[in-house]
């Protein structure tokens, strides 16, 4: 009976033979492929017996691919290639896991992007995948893992990651080329302040975010000189940097940048100058992730870096304004 002329051959024949096309030498594809050049010769000519056809143009000191040898080499290296990327697909699933983390940009920016590389020294086996959006967004929807969010304390969700102070901050060019008499008082400050806010949710220019300090230093009617509004917390941290206004830090957010001293106090770092928000952020798991020991890891981890987070806060109160607030209340000095 004849033989099938579409059948394939061996497939390891046609990988040694794609080595010595590519390279022309059996002896480069012997190591290649982890076998001696005699057992490359083998191989192709076997090869040969089984395509009825010469692949090969062997000289003295050179060889060369027939036209059916170059025939074969375009389509072995296209169908190898794709069997290679193919396998690594496959394989990569198994090995790694992605969690999907959404949260606030200025939380992202300032706090969370700065420790992914503690996280990914720790756990190098999880990819996370960052969204970043002012949306609260569905979990299990829109195939999210975790959430941290930022929320009234009274309509908590979750597990609490930290609290959150207030403190007016600025460059320290701005507050070294102003005189000490303007930032003396907060209130009599104001009038000659340019103050960074982040508009509302209606769009307005509206001093929203300022409020709760505001309402604190008893200042009902705030007049300040100009008030510059941004639609995101790190665009206006990032004005604050450049030395154009008066920021309403948040900490633990801006703890670094305090530390750094890329921010300072706006009125002289004093205590009594930091209130507690009414806010917190809490960490949200999905019960439904697709990879639930992955999304425990990292949930785990956040938790880890909230906490280093509070004890560096109460390590280093005396350095850091408000540490310790009582929610919606003044620190006194």
């Amino acid at each position: 009976m004849a033989r099938d002329p579409f059948r394939l051959p061996p497939l390891d024949l046609l990988a040694t033979f794609e080595a010595a096309a590519r390279l022309l030498s059996f002896t480069a594809a012997g190591e290649e492929r982890s076998i001696t050049q005699s057992a490359v010769s083998r191989q192709i000519r076997a090869l040969e017996d089984d395509l009825g056809v010469a692949l090969f143009q062997r000289a003295h000191r050179s060889l060369h691919l027939t036209d059916a040898g170059r025939q074969l080499h375009r389509t072995c290296r296209e169908v190898l290639d794709q069997l290679r990327e193919a396998a690594g697909r496959l394989r990569s699933p198994a090995a790694r896991s992605v969690v999907t983390l959404t949260t606030l940009p200025g939380l992202a920016s300032l706090w969370l992007v700065p420790r992914l590389s503690r996280l990914m020294h720790l756990q190098p086996d999880i990819d996370v995948r960052i969204d970043v959006s002012f949306a609260a967004r569905d979990l299990e929807a829109d195939g999210i893992d975790l959430a941290v969010r930022y929320l009234k304390v009274d309509r908590a969700q979750g597990r609490q990651l930290f609290e959150e102070l207030v403190v007016p901050v600025c460059s320290p060019k701005l507050l070294a080329s102003t005189p000490q008499t303007a930032f003396a008082a907060p209130a009599q400050a104001l009038g000659s302040a340019v103050l960074l806010s982040l508009i509302d949710g209606a769009d307005r220019i509206a001093l929203i975010d300022w409020e709760p300090w505001l309402r604190s230093m008893d200042i009902p009617d705030p007049q300040p000189r100009r008030v510059m509004s941004f639609s995101s917390y790190d665009d206006v941290v990032r004005a604050a940097i450049l030395g154009q206004g008066i920021a309403l830090g948040r900490r633990p957010i801006v703890d670094e940048l305090l530390a750094s001293g890329k921010l300072v106090p706006a009125f002289g770092g004093r205590e009594a100058d930091a209130v507690s928000s009414a806010c917190a952020y809490f960490l949200i798991v999905n019960p439904r992730s697709r990879v639930p020991t992955a999304t425990a890891a990292v949930a785990e981890w956040l938790s880890r870096e909230a906490e280093e987070t509070r004890a560096e806060d109460r390590s280093d109160g005396r350095n850091r304004p408000g540490t310790g607030v009582a929610t919606g209340q003044r620190r006194q000095s």
